[in-house]
C-alpha cells in the first residue's frame, strides 16, 4: 500500500506537508511518497530548520520516498529532450545537494502517452524502476492477459540491452482509490476513506464510506482483500502494488489520519489470521520494486518462447512507446499534441536560448575569474537558475500539453517571457565581453545589444528590430553560432531604408541581398521596411561581428530583389526601388542550383519540386479544416475528412534575388480574414545546408468565433508509395515508426510530432518536414503527410479542464521541406517493424532549424568613420564532427562562483553521438567528418581552456559512480583519460576541471 501526495498545488501547499508529521509522531508502518520537487522546494523555503530536519529524517530512515525526483511530472510527448533533461537535473540537483537523496525509482502516473525517451534518460540517470498509468485501455487489456504488465523496456536501437529499466504498468482507468484496489470501483471507492461526511471531496456513487470498527471489520477486510487477490491476477509476482491517494489529496491531517487509521485496522486483520494467506502493510515505491526484485530472484516467472532480460529475470522485455493514448471508446488524446500551440513555440525557443546562454556562462566564467566581472557573473547566476526553472516547470504535463486553464497558461507565459528577457540581456553582455568591447565589473551598465527577434509580450510573437541605417552611420550585427561546426548560412536584419551595405569584422564588403518585407494583411501587404540578406560564416560555438552601413564608399549597396505579383481583386502598389511585373500565367516557378518549385497561381500552393538531374517529386500542398463539436484541449474528435479552405483569386508574391528567392502567398477563402498566409523559400548561396532545403513559413490567426470548434492542418498529397506508413520523432532524440489502420479513427492515427516526421518508399525516395515546434501528425492515406499547425474549440471535453481553448495567438510556424533519395540499397518500411534513422543531412537540417543562429543588434549607431577592430570569439580547437552533438556545456552551480578558484568549478559537457541512416549520402551534403573518421579528444576540445581532468557522470550530473547507469565499461576509463568514447544513439555527460588559457587573458 503505497499513499502518494503528487500533484499538491500552492493553495494547498502550507498544509499538505502536515503529513510529514503524522508520519514522524506515529512512526512505522506509516509510509508516505512525494513527487513533483517543484512544490517540495517551495514549502521547504518556508519551512523551520526544525521542519526541515524532520523531513530529512523522514527520509533517510525510508518513511518518506521521493519519487521520481524531477522540478515536475514531464509531459513526454511535446518535450524535447533537452528540456526533459533539465527539468530533471534541476529537481534531482536541489535534492540531491538539499536532503541528500537520490532517487531510483520513476513515478509517473499522469502524462497522456510514454515515451521510450523518458525510459532511456531514466536509466542513463541511474533508475532502475518505473511506474506508469495512462496506456491505451485496449493495450492494457493484452498485457493484463498475458501477465506482461510489468516488463522491461528496452530501446529498439539497443542490441547490447544496456538501458533497460523495469516497468509497471497500472491495469486500471486511472490512479484514483477506485480505480486502483482492484477491478471493481464500487467496491473499492468503499476504501477511500477521505469520502467519509466530513471531508471536502466528491462522495462515492455507489455510497458514502464508513468508518472501519470491530463490528464491520471482518466483513471489510475480506472485502477488500478480494480486491486484492483478483487485482493479483494480472501479474506474475505474489508482490503486489496498491496506490492510496489522487489529485490534491493529503490536505490535511484529519484526511490523512483517517486513511492511516483504517487500514492500519484492516491490515491488522489480515495479517493476523494466517488462514487468509497474505500480508498488507504501508509501503513506498522503493519497497515494493525491492520486494518484487527479491521475489525474482528466488522464483523464475518467465514464460516460454519469452525474450527476457538481464536487468532482472522473469519479465519480458518490450519496445516502442504508448501514443496514442485512449481511456475509452475512440476518445483518442491526440489534441494536446497541438493546442496552444503558441507558447509550445515559445518553449522551444527558451531551449534554445538557455542552451545557449549556459555555454556562454562557462567561457564567460573563464573569461572573468581574474577580476574584470564577478558582479555580473554573481547578480546573473541567479537569473540563470531561474531560467533553468521556468523550463523545467513548464515541461509539467498540463504546461507544454496546453492543457492548463486561462489564468495558468498566463501565468506559465510570464515565467518564460522573463527568463527569456533575462537570458538575452545575459547573452549581450556576454557578447561585449567576449568579444573584447568591453568589461564592466560591477555589472551597472545596460545592454549594448538586443535580439533581431524579440516580444514585448508574453502572449506576443517575436518581431523584428528594425535598424534605421542613416547616412554615415553604421550599425553592428553580432551572430552566434551555438551549433558544434562552422557555420555558413544566409542571415537577415530588417532595415528602414534599402539602400544599405554589409561589411564584416575586417570591415571588408560584403555581397547583399535586399527584399521588400511582406506581412499578413491583404489590404498592406508590403509595410515598407526591407529586409537584407548575407551570406555569413561563424566558428563553431562561437562569435562573428558583421557591420549594417549607409554611405560606406566603394561598397556595393544591397541588391534589390525583383518582384512579381498576382492581384486579381485589388491592385497591389509596387513598392519603391524594386523592379515589378504581373504575373500572367496559371503557374510560377522559382528555382536555384538544386530543385526548381513549380506553384498554382490562382490558389498559391506549391505543387512539385523538380531536381536537378530531372527527377520530380509530386508535393501537392493543402491547407485544409477539420470540424469538431467533441474535440477539446485533450481530445482530438473531428466530424468527417478536413476540407480544403483555399479558394481561387489569392494573393501572390514572387521576390527574386541572388541569395533567396521566394513566393508569398495570402489565399482567398470564404472569410474576411484569412487564417493563414504562407512563403515558401530557397536559397541561392553555395556551401550552405539551406542550398538544398525548402523553407516553409506559415502565418496562423485562427482568431474570432468564426473559427470555433475547427482545427487548421497542412497537408503534403507527394507521389512517395509509403503504404500509408511514416516516421515521427519522440523528444527530438529518436524515431518511432508509425502505421495508419483502418480499424482506428483519425485521432488515433495521429502522432506526436516534436521535430521531424518523414515518409519513404520502397526505393528509398524520402520526404521530411522538420519543424521547430511540437505538433501532431499522421499519413491518412497513400504518399500523404498532413500536420496540425492550430486549433480553437469552444467546449470542454470532459478530462478535467473545465473549459474550451480560445485564447489563441498568432504565430509563425517553420518547417524545413527536403527530398532525399538512397545511394545504397533502401529498407523497405513495409517489411521492417524497426524504425528508420534521419540522414547525416536531415540530422544537420533539424539542428540548424532548432538551434538557430542567435543575431543581436546594437542599440545605437556609430559614425563610419571609425573602424573598429576585428571582432571574433572562436572558443573550440577544431568544428567537431557532424555526428557529434553538445547536448549542453554548462556550470552546473553557478551561484558557488565566487566562493571557489576557476580550477575548483565544476563544469558539465553533455555530449551525443547521432545516429543516421547510412543509406543516404555519408557527408551530409557538406564537408564535414564524422566520429568514425576522427574520435574526440577533451583534452584538445577548447581553446581557450585546458581541461585538467574529466570524469564521468550520469546525464543529470548526479552520479560518478557509472554502475548503475548501465553504460559499457569503456565510457568511465576513456573519461579518466580524456576521451570520448561513444556509441550511435547515446548520451553522455562528463564533469570537467578546466584552467583558463591566454586566450582570455
Amino acid at each position: 500500500m503505497i499513499l502518494d501526495g503528487c500533484s499538491l498545488l500552492r493553495s494547498i501547499m502550507i498544509s499538505s506537508p502536515s503529513i510529514f508529521w503524522i508520519l514522524l509522531l506515529k512512526r512505522f508502518p506509516r509510509k508516505f511518497i512525494w513527487g513533483e520537487i517543484f512544490y517540495l522546494e517551495r514549502w521547504w523555503r518556508d519551512a523551520s530548520k526544525v521542519k526541515q530536519d524532520s523531513l530529512v529524517n523522514l527520509v533517510q530512515n525510508g518513511q518518506l520516498e521521493i519519487v521520481g525526483g524531477g522540478w515536475v511530472m514531464n509531459d513526454e510527448a511535446n518535450s524535447h529532450y533537452f528540456a526533459i533533461i533539465e527539468q530533471m537535473t534541476e529537481g534531482s540537483m536541489w535534492l540531491n545537494e538539499t536532503v541528500g537523496f537520490i532517487p531510483r525509482n520513476s513515478w509517473s502516473i499522469d502524462p497522456y502517452g510514454y515515451s521510450s525517451t523518458m525510459a532511456y534518460l531514466l536509466r542513463r540517470m541511474g533508475f532502475e524502476n518505473m511506474l506508469i498509468q495512462r496506456a491505451h485501455y485496449e493495450l492494457k487489456k493484452e498485457l493484463a492477459l498475458h501477465k506482461n504488465l510489468e516488463f522491461i523496456w528496452r530501446q529498439s536501437w539497443d542490441s547490447e540491452e544496456t538501458s533497460d529499466i523495469f516497468v509497471h504498468l497500472m491495469p486500471f482507468r486511472s490512479y484514483d482509490i477506485p480505480n486502483t484496489c482492484g477491478p471493481e470501483p464500487s467496491v473499492c471507492c468503499q476504501f477511500d476513506f477521505a469520502r467519509m461526511r466530513g471531508f471536502v471531496y466528491e462522495s462515492c456513487p455507489w455510497g458514502d464510506p464508513v468508518e472501519t470498527d470491530q463490528e464491520n471489520l471482518q466483513e471489510r477486510a475480506l472485502k477488500l482483500l478480494d480486491q486484492y487477490r483478483k487485482k493479483s491476477t494480472l501479474y506474475r509476482t505474489n508482490t503486489l502494488l496498491v496506490p492510496l491517494g489522487d489529485d490534491f489529496r493529503y490536505i490535511s491531517i484529519d484526511e490523512a489520519e483517517a486513511q492511516f487509521r483504517n487500514y492500519q485496522l484492516l491490515f491488522d486483520y489480515i495479517n493476523s489470521d494466517p488462514s487468509l494467506n497474505a500480508e498488507a502493510k504501508f509501503g513506498t515505491l522503493d519497497d515494493y520494486f525491492s520486494t518484487l526484485r527479491d521475489e525474482a530472484d528466488r522464483i523464475n516467472y518467465s514464460q516460454t518462447v519469452e525474450i527476457g532480460s538481464g536487468e532482472i529475470g522473469g519479465f519480458p522485455s518490450l519496445s516502442g512507446d504508448f501514443f496514442t493514448y485512449a481511456d475509452r471508446n475512440q476518445d483518442y488524446w491526440s489534441g494536446y499534441y497541438v493546442s496552444r500551440p503558441f507558447f509550445k513555440a515559445v518553449d522551444r525557443i527558451l531551449v534554445q536560448t538557455l542552451r545557449g546562454a549556459e555555454m556562454m556562462m562557462a567561457f564567460v566564467l573563464g573569461h572573468c575569474q581574474r577580476g574584470q566581472c564577478e558582479k555580473f557573473l554573481t547578480s546573473f547566476s541567479y537569473k540563470l537558475i531561474s531560467a533553468r526553472r521556468n523550463l523545467a516547470l513548464f515541461q509539467n504535463h498540463d504546461g507544454i500539453t496546453g492543457t492548463a486553464r486561462n489564468h495558468v497558461v498566463e501565468d506559465y507565459g510570464k515565467r518564460l517571457h522573463i527568463a527569456l528577457e533575462d537570458l538575452q540581456i545575459f547573452l549581450s553582455k556576454a557578447f561585449e565581453v567576449l568579444l573584447g568591447i568591453r568589461h564592466d565589473k560591477y555589472d551597472i551598465s545596460p545592454a549594448m545589444f538586443e535580439p533581431a527577434q524579440k516580444s514585448s509580450r508574453f502572449d506576443m510573437r517575436p518581431m523584428h528590430k528594425v535598424i534605421n541605417a542613416l547616412e554615415g552611420t553604421v550599425q553592428t550585427v553580432v551572430l552566434f553560432n551555438p551549433l558544434e561546426q562552422t557555420r555558413n548560412e544566409v542571415v537577415m536584419v530588417v532595415v528602414e531604408r534599402p539602400d544599405v551595405t554589409v561589411l564584416d569584422s575586417n570591415w571588408t564588403c560584403i555581397k547583399s541581398q535586399i527584399s521588400p518585407e511582406l506581412h499578413h494583411d491583404q489590404n498592406s501587404t508590403f509595410t515598407g521596411r526591407h529586409r537584407v540578406y548575407w551570406k555569413s560564416s561563424v566558428p563553431a560555438m562561437g562569435l562573428q561581428t558583421y557591420y549594417v552601413a549607409n554611405g560606406f564608399v566603394g561598397c556595393e549597396k544591397a541588391k534589390p530583389a525583383s518582384l512579381r505579383i498576382f492581384s486579381p481583386f485589388k491592385q497591389l502598389v509596387c513598392p519603391t526601388y524594386y523592379p515589378c511585373s504581373d504575373i500572367g500565367t496559371d503557374i510560377v516557378e522559382i528555382s536555384n542550383w538544386h530543385h526548381r518549385l513549380t506553384f498554382n497561381v490562382s490558389h498559391g500552393l506549391l505543387q512539385k519540386i523538380s531536381h536537378k538531374d530531372g527527377h520530380v517529386n509530386v508535393v501537392g500542398e493543402e491547407i485544409a479544416m477539420y470540424s469538431s463539436t467533441g474535440s477539446g484541449a485533450y481530445l482530438f474528435k473531428p466530424r468527417g475528412d478536413a476540407e480544403p479552405i483555399t479558394q481561387a483569386g489569392g494573393l501572390m508574391v514572387v521576390s527574386e534575388g541572388h541569395l533567396v528567392r521566394e513566393v508569398y502567398s495570402y489565399p482567398r477563402n470564404e472569410w474576411e480574414k484569412a487564417p493563414l498566409s504562407h512563403f515558401t523559400r530557397i536559397y541561392n548561396s553555395e556551401s550552405t545546408l539551406q542550398e538544398y532545403i525548402i523553407e516553409k513559413e506559415y502565418h496562423v490567426e485562427l482568431l474570432g468565433r468564426e473559427f470555433d470548434n475547427r482545427e487548421l492542418i497542412v497537408r503534403y498529397k507527394t507521389d512517395v508509395d509509403n503504404k500509408r506508413i511514416f516516421y515521427s520523432d519522440l523528444n527530438g532524440f529518436q524515431m518511432s515508426r508509425r502505421e495508419t489502420y483502418d480499424k482506428i479513427p483519425v485521432q488515433g492515427n495521429y502522432y506526436p510530432m516534436p521535430s521531424l516526421a518523414f515518409i519513404q518508399d520502397m526505393n528509398g525516395e524520402r520526404f521530411s518536414v522538420h519543424t521547430r515546434q511540437s505538433f501532431g501528425v499522421a499519413s491518412l492515406k497513400n504518399g500523404w503527410l498532413e500536420i496540425m499547425l492550430d486549433r480553437r474549440l469552444a467546449a470542454d471535453d470532459g478530462r478535467g479542464l473545465g473549459q474550451g481553448v480560445m485564447d489563441n495567438h498568432p504565430m509563425n510556424v517553420l518547417f524545413h521541406l527536403i527530398v532525399e533519395s538512397n545511394i545504397s540499397k533502401p529498407s523497405n518500411p513495409s517489411l521492417n517493424p524497426d524504425p528508420l534513422s534521419p540522414s547525416l543531412f536531415s540530422h544537420l537540417v533539424g539542428a540548424h532549424l532548432n538551434y538557430p543562429m542567435n543575431v543581436y543588434i546594437a542599440k545605437t549607431a556609430e559614425s563610419i568613420s571609425v573602424q573598429p577592430p576585428p571582432r571574433l570569439f572562436s572558443p573550440l580547437v577544431t568544428s567537431l564532427p557532424c555526428d557529434f552533438h553538445i547536448v549542453n556545456f554548462k556550470v552546473p552551480q553557478p551561484t558557488k562562483y565566487s566562493q571557489q578558484p576557476l580550477s575548483e568549478i565544476r563544469f558539465a559537457l553533455i555530449v551525443q553521438r547521432r545516429q543516421w541512416d547510412s543509406a543516404y549520402c555519408h557527408k551530409g551534403r557538406s564537408q564535414c567528418s564524422t566520429m568514425t573518421d576522427e574520435p574526440i579528444s577533451l583534452f584538445n576540445f577548447f581553446k581557450g581552456f585546458t581541461v585538467l581532468n574529466s570524469r564521468a557522470t550520469s546525464i543529470n550530473l548526479i552520479l560518478e559512480d557509472t554502475d548503475p547507469l548501465g553504460y559499457n565499461d569503456h565510457f568511465a576509463a576513456g573519461a579518466h583519460e580524456g576521451h570520448v568514447l561513444i556509441s550511435p544513439m547515446e548520451i553522455q555527460a562528463y564533469n570537467l576541471r578546466l584552467q583558463p588559457e591566454d586566450i582570455f587573458r
